[in-house]
């Protein structure tokens, strides 16, 4: 099997090439660590032949789920080494700042990369976030007898759908090789279960996620941020309604929009909608946060051509005037910052149909009552959780979400109830990273 994945890995490699090297030389994507990713070279410093750890997020978005777990299995294990990989970028500079631990580049999946590694990094753990199985790194772990984890797992319908189509004994050998899923819902362990997974592997746990939305809005990076956009002006209010023409006006104060992690087209609805929204409430400003850093320059040049103020925020060094209408976040690591300085929110990836939606977690524990489109279905058990305790709307399309945004920024009460709502849902959800230890605990025999 490895030696026929090899073989298919390298043709898909042999079609791509001319798009991979285009990318590599528009993003700067695909250069860095190639000795690593292609042939497995990694090095981690072990005098002490401590036990290792290895956990695995595929980038940005899984490595801040997996610090929470990280920092609590080195709480528990303090005498085991830590190894943490990505795939991206972005990911590998995100796991740099955590700390305490190695940071190594995920191996490709050809036979030859993934034994490399192992072989170098000797782990008596691997812990993998959410769903990221590839075939070739699972067959080599079991050879080596080393126990696999899933945390925070995860099998959207699309997913178990793509899953199902594959043949029965093919699907349930991946899975035969992974030894405990630590999984975020029921829902998730049934589509599990049908896939071929035992019984006995499934452990529903909840999401790492909330743990990881801590709330708190005064953190070294939300308070060095507020510094920098809103020292000209004072606090975001507790209200203001559509402004009449005889109305007061405070042009000291504003009324916070951050729409997180979005995609295109996303950027472009958003658009649209603030600016039919600046003449009812000119207090209204907005934070964009592009959910990948390659498309920061193509957003920026999309609200060039708008026509709306704005400022980028690597280029904010000291506090500005006044807040611009518009604050585009090309910077990496501060969207739960942002989340901070939010009076309303809109989670990306769940306008379009195409990617199920980013996390509205974070938002939520930060009190931000909460927009998102309805393709949700990475995160359908804590979309319908938020709706039904009141925390969040689900908006069909860009008009709704233009109406439901109005009534928000014209309605403090009910940003209040809803924030509310949202950040006492989030504590009751809390804990699964202890339920999570718990796996990784019986997995290795502790």
């Amino acid at each position: 099997m490895p030696l026929l994945l090899d073989a298919l890995y390298l043709l898909a490699l042999a079609v791509l090439s001319p798009w991979l090297v285009w990318r590599a030389v528009a993003t700067g994507r695909y250069r860095r660590d190639l000795a690593a990713k292609l042939l497995g070279r990694v090095h981690v410093p072990n005098p002490d032949r401590k036990p290792v750890a290895w956990f695995h997020g595929v980038s940005v978005g899984e490595i801040h789920l997996l610090a929470t777990v990280v920092k609590a299995f080195r709480q528990r294990h303090p005498d085991w080494l830590v190894v943490v990989s990505s795939t991206t970028d972005t990911g590998l500079a995100e796991a740099r700042k955590l700390p305490g631990v190695a940071v190594i580049a995920y191996p490709f999946d050809f036979s030859w990369a993934v034994g490399a590694a192992l072989d170098a990094v000797k782990p008596s753990l691997v812990v993998l976030a959410e769903g990221e199985m590839w075939p070739n790194f699972l067959h080599a772990a079991k050879r080596r007898d080393i126990p696999v984890a899933v945390v925070n797992a995860r099998m959207s319908p699309r997913s178990f759908s793509r899953l199902r189509r594959l043949a029965g004994p093919a699907r349930r050998l991946m899975f035969r090789h992974v030894d405990a899923f630590a999984v975020q819902s029921a829902d998730y362990a049934d589509r599990l279960r049908q896939l071929g997974v035992g019984a006995g592997k499934l452990t529903v746990t909840g999401s790492v996620k909330y743990d990881g939305a801590t709330g708190d809005r005064d953190t070294p990076k939300a308070r060095e941020l507020r510094r920098l956009l809103l020292s000209g002006g004072r606090q975001p209010p507790e209200g203001l309604a559509p402004q009449g023409a005889d109305a007061p006006r405070s042009e000291s104060k504003f009324l916070v929009w951050v729409a997180g992690s979005t995609h295109a087209p996303e950027e472009s609805i958003v658009l649209d909608v603030f600016a039919k929204l600046r003449a009812p409430f000119p207090h209204l400003r907005l934070i964009l946060v592009p959910r990948h850093p390659d498309r920061f320059a193509e957003v920026a040049q999309l609200i060039e051509r708008s026509g709306l103020p704005f400022a980028r925020r690597s280029q904010v060094t000291a506090p500005l005037a006044e807040m611009p209408a518009l604050v585009l976040l090309d910077t990496v690591g501060e969207l739960g910052a942002a989340w901070g300085l939010a009076d309303v929110g809109y989670t990306g990836g769940s306008l379009d149909g195409q990617r199920g939606g980013q996390s509205m977690i974070e938002p939520a524990g930060y009190g931000v009552p909460t927009l998102f489109g309805p393709h949700v279905w990475n995160f359908r058990d804590a979309a319908n959780r938020l709706i039904e305790a009141g925390g969040a709307v689900m908006v069909q399309d860009a008009a709704e979400l233009e109406r439901e945004l109005a009534k928000l920024l014209e309605d403090a009460g009910r940003r209040e109830r809803m924030g509310e709502a949202a950040r006492k849902l989030v504590r009751e959800q809390q804990g699964a990273t202890d339920r999570t230890l718990d796996v990784l605990d019986r997995v290795i025999g502790w």
